[in-house]
């Protein structure tokens, strides 16, 4: 994460013909392909992504996949957007003046794209349960909520954690709003990062990883509860996942005393040193958590687990997803995607990557890189319930139920 750079002072040719409120409906799009993409591969595995998210399933095989109504609504969307910024070209014609005069069209692009994700569309063949099972999730989630194994726990965090991945994202759309509202102001001008005061945006970056650390402090009281502590062990693991969220806060403090010192034209060496250890560090350590704790592989275990012939170097024995190589690819791919702030590093592409376009594909590869994040975050879920039977939170509840503390689980 880089924070909210200085753009540069004009329209440039990118925003001309891209201006900021396509960019927030675009990758909203991709999203909604995306997990299309995601449901129709791991069902094409045999990975029943709605029973680990606790959604009802089809009630008889002659009915569609779930990645079908998916798909038809990203194909709505992708029709609506496609339709309003066809409109748009043809009536700002890449002039300045009327690009930023005609603002009204990309925001009522947006105001579709919502009212499509709440408006009934059955008629349209696109089920309406899905997304209002979706909206309640949100709702739940945007205030740090967290629902029991049973109502679809995993569902929340899954999309917990993709919010982290569009805090930018959210943040553009934030500063879309109040540049439209603001007095003389147009939402496809050149974008104001400082719109609504110096501290808002942070604040609004913030959000989803406040969202995460709340959620696993909630798992954590909920472990130190429970009466059956030597099965689900004392929740220690649930604190430092909450420690690697809370590891982005001081980036995102740090990044916005950078922008208003060099708005200022008062960097600091300091500052920026302190803003490369916390990047760093944020960086290392959610890598090094994809990697252990949300796909269980053995690359950062010690030597005998790693080596173990029972699987292929650094992975684990069972693999659902591709072949070993692919995984270590993912693996690489995680790592540089986790650390794309530092091209501000280097003095000649530190001001290509204040440019709208590079902070546009900064937001593009965070996004991606998310998209894979599930296939195999869902993979690890998946073998965890189906390898014993039981995931930790089904041993929890069969505790409860069957008050039987020798029940195995795996955390």
């Amino acid at each position: 994460m880089d924070g909210d750079p200085v753009v540069e002072p004009e329209l440039d040719s990118f925003s001309l013909t891209f201006p900021l409120p396509y960019r927030v409906a675009f990758i909203v799009v991709l999203a909604v392909w995306g997990w299309g993409l995601n449901l129709h591969f791991l069902h094409i595995r045999k990975i029943d992504v709605p029973s680990l998210i606790r959604y009802p399933g089809r009630s008889s095989p002659a009915q569609l996949p779930h990645h079908h109504s998916t798909y038809r609504l990203a194909t709505l969307l992708s029709l609506s957007s496609v339709l309003s910024i066809s409109i748009f070209w043809f009536c700002a014609d890449h002039d300045a003046k009327r690009v930023i005069d005609y603002d009204w069209i990309p925001m009522t692009n947006l105001a579709v794209t919502a009212a499509l994700f709440v408006l009934p569309l059955r008629r349209l063949s696109v089920s309406h349960s899905g997304r209002r099972r979706l909206l309640a999730t949100l709702r739940r989630v945007s205030v740090g909520g967290l629902a029991e194994a049973k109502d679809g726990k995993f569902g929340d965090i899954l999309l917990a954690d993709v919010l982290t991945s569009y805090a930018r994202v959210i943040g553009d759309l934030f500063i879309c709003l109040c540049m439209f509202f603001t007095r003389n102001g147009s939402a496809t001008d050149r974008p104001d990062r400082g719109c609504g005061g110096i501290f808002l945006v942070p604040l609004l970056l913030a959000i989803p990883n406040a969202i995460r650390l709340r959620q696993c402090l909630i798992e954590y009281m909920r472990v130190r509860n429970s009466p059956f502590k030597e099965s689900t062990g004392w929740g220690g693991q649930h604190l430092a996942n909450a420690a690697k969220y809370s590891t982005a806060f001081p980036v995102i403090i740090l990044n916005a005393m950078l922008r208003n010192a060099n708005i200022n034209g008062t960097p600091t060496t300091s500052l920026y040193r302190a803003w490369i250890f916390a990047s760093l560090l944020n960086s290392l350590y959610s890598f090094y958590w994809d990697v252990a704790k949300d796909w269980d592989l053995t690359l950062f275990a010690g030597p005998q687990e790693r080596n173990s012939p029972d699987h292929p170097f650094g992975l684990r024995r069972r693999l659902l997803i591709h072949k070993p190589m692919v995984y270590y690819f993912v693996i690489a791919l995680d790592l540089a995607l986790r650390c794309t702030w530092m091209i501000k590093l280097q003095p000649y592409l530190n001001t290509i990557s204040d440019l709208e376009s590079s902070i546009f594909l900064i937001q593009f590869f965070e996004v991606f890189r998310r998209w894979v994040w599930i296939f195999f975050r869902v993979e690890t879920e998946w073998i965890r319930n189906t390898s014993t039977g039981l995931g930790v939170d089904d041993i929890l509840m069969n505790n409860f139920n069957t008050r039987d503390e020798d029940e195995g689980y795996q955390d």
